[in-house]
């Protein structure tokens, strides 16, 4: 949806994870889309290097989140939850319900 603007599918796909997550690293970025890891990691750290995102080490993996201080964030989120409400339901759904909390050892699926 945003690949025109933002120069890649992949970057879009990146900045709507961290959006809907709040954080993310790359593979768990990687395997929610099923896309390969190297060019979810170049994105990654293009968008740290512009100061779009921050990144922070929890012990061997690093973890990324946008940057607050970032000049036009308000603005990006606003871009970004726009261009979600073009997309496939499945997809739109799938974003918001990420599991963050393993389930219940027992629970019913």
């Amino acid at each position: 949806m945003l690949e025109a603007i933002l120069g890649s599918k992949c970057r879009e796909q990146v900045l709507q994870f961290i959006l809907a997550n709040e954080s993310g690293y790359a593979t768990q970025i990687k395997d929610f889309y099923k896309i390969g890891l190297d060019p979810v990691q170049k994105q990654l750290e293009r968008l740290e290097f512009g100061g779009v995102l921050v990144s922070q080490k929890v012990g061997k993996t690093v973890v990324y989140s946008f940057n607050h201080r970032y000049a036009f964030l308000e603005e990006l989120i606003n871009l970004l939850l726009k261009a979600r409400e073009f997309y496939k339901p499945e997809l739109k759904e799938s974003l918001i319900m990420i599991r963050k909390r393993p389930r219940r050892q027992g629970k019913p699926l």
